[in-house]
């Protein structure tokens, strides 16, 4: 039996509550007993001659991180590696399948599994074949290293093209139960959740009695539906009040993912609007929440600056059409539509902040770290679009980017609800100029939004990535420092845990986590992992 005893630090316990200095007493995973400041009893005595003593004086100590929103489903299988960035920060559990994507279910033809992966590579990265069912992936998460733990949900959009690929068609009945049943087996082997991401195709073609019938059996389950509105641009409001129904209507909880507002002609006014039918929701009874990543600029593919309206249905074809002129002149006058139901980044945001950064073939590799009409311009193209169009044709729809979208005073006005959680939101593209959010997001909610703007609280902004974020996913005793409960524990001096990843240089590991312990193993110290089998593959039903 390992016993440790982390003495003389000031404890957080992730509930908000006032710090106090205590000692922390685990024993194997779990943390037996926590003694506050002056209590000296004679058990205390005992367990000081047996345990192993971990001098934490003056040190902050926490419970481990948790993201709810990272889109590392495959990183897994490729490795431990991947769970680096997030210890550094001190993140010890995560939740993939988020925005509708998903590993799993993959289409049962293999053509349309190959689009399937080619559409999602930008976000979760290069497929991992040879698992095919949300069960499959479960059973091979098992049986693998995990460096940190590890909890998922299923995507409502992998699972839409899993039955009917990308087409703008309704659902037929019997599609409609073979996708509600997709959703009931993944509940049913542990899912945290669902996941939509209706601005995505092809659930843009979903209408809000498709997603009542799909996710039906999210209604028994009482699991959280995480979406990616339809816009978050000119239609964010209609797109809130849309999830909020959905989420009336199956009788599930919604989580809004990486809340926010964009569009500069948006900022400072449309997200005050949105929280006021949130807070209208919430009155009502309905359990409505959201979440946030502290930076001005989201990242995603490229696709999903592409027109529902162009794509018709058929990913595959537009993509080819971008590579015939009258396709790339269709797709240019399809970007100066202002659509009704989809928002148009090009009119409303501009190529001029949309960021490249991420492409799959060397010759292209030129085009990273610069803005669309920046590379369009510099390479000779007559115009924003058909430089766009000719990267995605040349891609096949692998490319990555960041769209510089938001303003701080909105993500300020976010991240001080009292029902808003800290996520990262790190997509897996191969690139290596990704978001600086996958390395240093809690970091900086530390260094910046505590320590030097003062936004809220230490104990507020532990709350928000601790106990807060594990009841939303129903994360079993996780998320707080409390006898019973895993030993998932940080320790550090909140002045020096520094996150470095910039826009510019993002490729950089965070600092300042002296220990981070998973399931009471040592799993990182002072900048290096010491153990990448500490996390456990996590099932809703887990106690």
């Amino acid at each position: 039996m390992t016993k440790i005893l982390i003495t003389n630090g000031v404890i957080y316990d992730g509930l908000g509550n006032e710090p106090f200095e205590g000692n922390i007493y685990i024993e194997d995973e779990l943390i037996k007993k926590v003694f506050k400041k002056g209590e000296d009893t004679p058990e205390l005595k005992e367990i000081e001659k047996e345990a192993e003593i971990i001098d934490a004086q003056g040190k902050t100590v926490t419970p481990g991180f948790i993201d709810i929103h990272r889109h590392c489903d495959i990183q897994p299988f490729y490795g431990t590696d991947f769970g680096k960035v997030m210890l550094a920060q001190g993140i010890t559990t995560t939740v993939a399948g988020n925005c509708g994507f998903s590993m799993v279910p993959v289409p049962e033809e293999e053509e349309k599994a190959e689009e399937m992966f080619a559409f999602a590579e930008p976000v979760v990265g290069p497929a991992y074949r040879g698992i095919h069912t949300y069960g499959e992936y479960m059973d091979a998460l098992d049986k693998i290293k995990l460096p940190l733990n590890f909890a998922s949900m299923i995507g409502s959009g992998t699972v839409k093209i899993a039955v009917k690929g990308f087409a703008n068609t309704p659902f037929t009945e019997e599609e409609m139960k073979k996708a509600s049943g997709y959703i009931e087996d993944a509940l049913e082997k542990g899912a945290v959740g669902v996941s939509a991401g209706i601005m995505y195709l092809p659930e843009c073609y979903n209408s809000t009695d498709d997603y009542a019938k799909m996710l039906a059996p999210m209604g028994k389950y009482k699991t959280p539906l995480c979406t990616h509105i339809r816009g978050e641009g000119d239609s964010m409001v209609d797109s809130v009040k849309e999830v909020i129904e959905i989420g009336k209507k199956v009788g599930c909880p919604v989580e809004i993912s990486h809340f926010k507002s964009c569009g500069m002609a948006n900022w400072r006014k449309e997200i005050h609007r949105a929280i006021a039918l949130i807070e209208e929701a919430r009155n009502e009874g309905q359990d409505v929440t959201c979440d946030f990543y502290p930076y001005e600029g989201g990242s995603t593919a490229l696709t999903t600056m592409v027109p529902p309206a162009f794509v018709n249905g058929d990913m595959n074809r537009a993509l080819q059409r971008m590579g015939t002129k009258e396709g790339v002149e269709e797709f240019c006058k399809s970007l100066e539509v202002d659509y009704d139901d989809w928002d148009n980044f090009a009119i409303t945001l501009g190529w001029d902040r949309i960021l490249i950064s991420g492409v799959n073939k060397e010759s292209n590799q030129k085009f990273v770290g610069k803005m669309v009409s920046e590379a369009a311009k510099e390479y000779g193209f007559e115009s924003d679009g058909a430089f766009v169009a000719w990267l995605l044709h040349d891609e096949n729809g692998k490319v990555a980017i960041i769209n510089m979208s938001m303003c701080q005073e909105d993500i300020d006005t976010v991240a001080k609800l009292p029902y808003s959680t800290v996520i990262s939101d790190s997509i897996y593209a191969v690139t290596d100029t990704p978001h600086p959010r996958m390395y240093g997001a809690f970091p900086k909610i530390i260094r910046e939004y505590v320590e030097e703007r003062h936004l809220f609280t230490m104990e507020e902004a532990v709350r928000k990535m601790t106990s807060l974020p594990a009841s939303r996913m129903s994360i079993a005793r996780r998320g707080q420092i409390k006898e019973g409960y895993f030993a998932d524990i940080n320790i550090f001096e909140p002045s020096k845990l520094k996150d470095h990843a910039t826009f510019e240089k993002p490729v950089q590991l965070a600092s300042g986590i002296e220990k981070c312990f998973v399931n009471g193993k040592l799993a990182w110290e002072n900048g290096n992992m010491c153990d990448d089998a500490c996390g456990k593959n996590l099932r809703r039903t887990d106690v």
